[in-house]
């Protein structure tokens, strides 16, 4: 049996998933790993971690599966975004990695000379704000000159994990978009930019598209993993633009919708079209791009209140069979459309676009003796669906149409969640069969990259396969539109206090 090996690298956890050519799973592993908050607006991790999570995670895959490791064709690597991994010439991490909420890098980004933040928007089709890799490069020379100077290379959360399997230090064009050096339209490295802006170009990897084989994997790596030696490892590329290929996003106008830890959606476009509100970076596909909107609050609201608010619900689950998040999905429908009125901002790490405000903060806006636990849950569900249609509306304005959006994530399991972003949105929602889209995205990578698969159209026409379809429920937009304005209104009318 032919079989290739996907890897992603997220937030919270490493999951390696084993999938045969039609992508059907074989077998898959999650491993944890910890998010540090050492100072208020800092997040960072461990890369040690990362690599010792996919060592993991591959092991009990093979256990698992029980298949002989030479029958992987190939290894695909995504990776949560904008990582700031520095690394020495020995390859040595020389602190902690800024991922790609750290905010650490504000003050900076806000300092920089107007003009040459309008240049870094044409080059790299990206505002600067100190989620990107930027601003961290920038804090990294300011604050930690020793790990600075002594730094060989900056690498991406998957570029690791292939340096860490091939020995090679590399990256893809899809993570390009977190360097405003990275011209974003020719692919390639601006150097004039590294100039003004005062970063070293050598600290640049080599760029490659995501299905080229950039190595093997190493002796080293295949005792740690159990992997074959010599097994080729494609380039990968960021989760953002993986999860659209393995969701079957591949054609200009389609879209997928994320509801993971984050928020959001990454329409295909094809041509690089900037829009300093969104996102835009380079598709998994050469040749195409990706218009994202990003929001902080995706399933992480929701993980964050069965955390803090689910403890009845968690006695109940073993009795009822049903997850917290399930059961809140009961408890949210009891409410009707809009709340009551009560309407919240999903605004719980800052925000990203279309505001790109670290310091907003979420909202919960209307409470009266009316409402139940049942209106919270619900404005809660609702509130990540206004950010999602905020930013569907913002690409609109940016000419990019949408014709259906493929759910992605965890909340893509609730049925009522995702009925509530087709009707909000009026945009049907397709769910596919596989819930692992990041990592069935960069196992086409290495697919197309081994020969696996003709081209990418092939790929997605055998492994990727809709489970179920949402349709907009007629009336409902309108019913949503009240909401909405007010949604947008309240952040305008607060984030001086929330900045305060």
């Amino acid at each position: 049996m032919v079989c290739l090996l996907g890897i992603d690298i997220g937030t919270s956890a490493c999951k390696t998933a084993l999938f045969d050519t039609q992508g059907n799973v074989l077998a898959s592993s999650t491993q944890s790993y910890p998010l540090f908050h050492p100072h208020p607006g800092w997040a960072e991790q461990n890369p040690e971690d990362f690599w010792d999570a996919v060592c993991r995670s591959i092991k009990e895959v093979l256990g698992i599966s029980r298949i002989n490791p030479a029958s992987i064709a190939g290894i695909g690597v995504d990776g949560q975004s904008w990582s700031a991994i520095a690394v020495d010439g020995e390859g040595r991490v020389l602190c902690p990695d800024p991922i790609w909420m750290d905010n650490r890098a504000a003050d900076i980004c806000r300092s920089m000379d107007p003009e040459l933040r309008e240049r870094l928007i044409r080059v790299s089709g990206n505002p600067l704000t100190a989620n990107y890799v930027t601003g961290k490069l920038l804090w990294y020379r300011e604050n930690l000159p020793d790990v600075y100077k002594n730094t060989a290379a900056i690498l991406q959360s998957e570029g690791y994990i292939n340096y860490r399997l091939t020995g090679r230090f590399t990256m893809n064009r899809g993570e390009g978009y977190g360097f405003h050096c990275y011209d974003i339209a020719g692919g390639t490295w601006d150097l004039s930019v590294c100039d003004d802006i005062g970063i070293s170009a050598d600290i640049l990897p080599e760029l490659f598209d995501g299905s080229d084989i950039i190595g093997r994997v190493s002796a080293e790596a295949a005792k740690e993993t159990g992997l074959c030696e010599g097994t080729p490892v494609a380039a990968g590329s960021v989760d953002s633009a993986c999860a659209p290929l393995g969701a079957g996003v591949i054609h200009p106008g389609e879209t997928q919708e994320q509801g993971g830890q984050s928020g959001g959606m990454s329409i295909c476009v094809s041509e690089p079209t900037p829009d300093s509100r969104l996102i835009l970076c380079n598709h998994a596909i050469p040749g195409r791009w990706l218009l994202q909107g990003g929001t902080v609050g995706g399933g992480g609201v929701i993980r964050w209140a069965a955390s803090e608010f689910g403890r009845y619900e968690e006695t109940l689950a073993a009795d009822t069979g049903l997850s917290v998040p399930a059961q809140f999905d009961i408890e949210a429908a009891k409410a009707p459309a809009g709340s009551d009125g009560l309407i919240f901002l999903p605004y719980m790490s800052g925000e990203r676009t279309p505001i790109w405000d670290p310091d907003a903060k979420g909202v919960f806006f209307g409470i009266d003796f009316s409402k139940t636990r049942g209106h919270f849950l619900r404005a809660a569900m609702e509130g990540v669906s206004y950010s999602l249609l905020h930013n569907l509306n913002v690409a609109a304005e940016s000419g990019a149409k949408v014709t259906l959006m493929s759910a992605t994530g965890g909340c893509a399991n609730s049925r009522f969640w995702t009925q509530m972003k087709a009707d909000m949105t009026g945009i049907p929602v397709s769910v596919p069969e596989s819930d692992n889209a990041s990592g069935l995205g960069a196992a086409i990578l290495a697919g197309v990259g081994t020969g696996v698969y003709s081209d990418f159209d092939d790929a997605v026409s055998r492994t990727v396969k809709e489970k179920r379809r949402h349709e907009p429920t007629p009336g409902m937009k309108e019913v949503y539109a009240a909401n909405y304005e007010k949604y947008l209104k309240l952040y305008d009318s607060l984030k001086e206090l929330m900045h305060a």
